[in-house]
């Protein structure tokens, strides 16, 4: 994950864009009146979102374009994998966490693995919407970023869907399980 480079080779670059190509046509639903052409030629001028991208993707996400900002001229990318990413999952919620742990500590955080990859998990709100989209986490649950006022007291929120309906959880942030990662999004 913490690669030195954070850019990818030419052949790499080809073989993304083609993966994420074919996804994005695959699920016009996700982007609907969005045009893949567009969105291509954003990713070739960012070398560095294309690493991140390519991050996601590695480690199991399934990113694909949910939206377009107007204001920023930027599109929003989400993980979109059925279930929580497998390359992310095991892991507690922040550092803090990872350092309370006195034993079997995880081999990382979600807020770390999001920042080492450029980034960010989403927030209560993308979650509901990216569930908008498909029935995802019907197996396994994410991590999303946590009001500051629930951290400080050592807690954490995940969710999930079960029964047709998305649920909002809380757990101490230095819990950690096999079904539990966390799903992120960029602007690209």
């Amino acid at each position: 994950m913490n690669s030195i480079k954070k850019e990818l080779s030419s052949e790499q670059q080809a073989e993304l864009l083609a993966t994420l190509k074919t996804r994005f046509e695959k699920n016009m639903n996700r982007h609907q009146g969005l045009e893949w052409a567009k969105v291509q030629a954003k990713l070739k001028t960012n070398s560095k979102k294309m690493w991140s991208l390519d991050e996601m993707e590695i480690t199991g996400g399934e990113p694909d374009v949910v939206g377009y900002d107007k204001k920023t001229d930027e599109y929003i990318f989400y993980d979109c994998s059925a279930e929580s990413p497998k390359g992310r999952r095991s892991i507690c919620y922040d550092h803090q966490a990872l350092e309370a742990r006195k034993e079997h500590k995880p081999k990382n955080s979600a807020i770390e693995m999001a920042t080492d990859m450029g980034i960010t998990l989403l927030t209560e709100e993308q979650y509901r919407e990216l569930q908008q989209l498909g029935n995802f986490d019907t197996k396994t649950s994410s991590w999303i970023i946590t009001p500051e006022s629930i951290r400080k007291l050592g807690g954490a929120l995940f969710c999930d869907r079960r029964y047709n309906t998305v649920f909002l959880y809380h757990n101490g942030a230095d819990s950690y399980y096999a079904a539990r990662g966390f799903r992120g999004w960029l602007k690209v």
